[in-house]
């Protein structure tokens, strides 16, 4: 079957970028902490805003951020604020960018205390959860497991880490898998979960 034949959430839609995102990395269990960060702060600065304006954007962020290296943006002072400020390549909101910051310090706490990914994944027990929605309807915007992460995010100083955001982190990086039983990814990354290993 061709790539184009193949069933997917509608949500990817056609645009190349985003049904690559959905067939390559949406829902793929991740565990090395970079890309985790990255995601994190992805989906802070994504929070308003439509998810394929971030795609566009993220080898620029990559490249303003330090390739998402939470050591380095914990260093970052108001010089690199005022760069960052006028980077036209990212999303330029000072909240989101000293989030960011304040984030990669938080991160780097968590890391020297239970280890950041192992504190991201025990929101799901350490196992992906798999769950059977047969339409996009039946997808909850925020769930019981997103509001205690954001709540916990926040107790350890994270920022823009709401439960909604919180909930599209967790099926992005695959601690749910919210592909929709029709779709050609549900089985791949349901199979991907069962290998995850912190």
């Amino acid at each position: 079957m061709s790539a184009a034949a193949l069933k997917r959430c509608p949500w990817a839609g056609s645009d190349p970028l985003y049904v690559a995102y959905h067939d390559e990395e949406w829902g793929v269990p991740k565990s090395d902490q970079r890309a985790l960060f990255e995601k994190l702060v992805l989906e802070g600065f994504q929070a308003g805003l439509a998810w394929i304006t971030i795609l566009r954007k993220r080898e620029p962020f990559r490249a303003a951020f330090d390739n998402f290296d939470a050591s380095a943006i914990a260093r970052y002072g108001p010089q690199k604020i005022k760069r960052l400020l006028a980077d036209p390549g990212i999303v330029r909101h000072r909240g989101k960018i000293e989030a960011a910051i304040g984030n990669a310090r938080a991160a780097l706490e968590l890391e020297a205390g239970p280890g950041f990914s192992r504190f991201l994944w025990s929101f799901v027990d350490g196992t992906p959860k798999q769950n059977r929605y047969r339409s996009m309807a039946d997808i909850p915007s925020q769930t019981p497991e997103s509001h205690a992460f954001a709540t916990a995010l926040k107790e350890h100083g994270f920022r823009f880490c709401g439960p909604t955001t919180m909930h599209a982190f967790m099926q992005s990086v695959g601690m749910v898998n919210d592909h929709l039983l029709s779709c050609h990814r549900h089985k791949a990354c349901a199979k991907l979960g069962v290998a995850i290993s912190l």
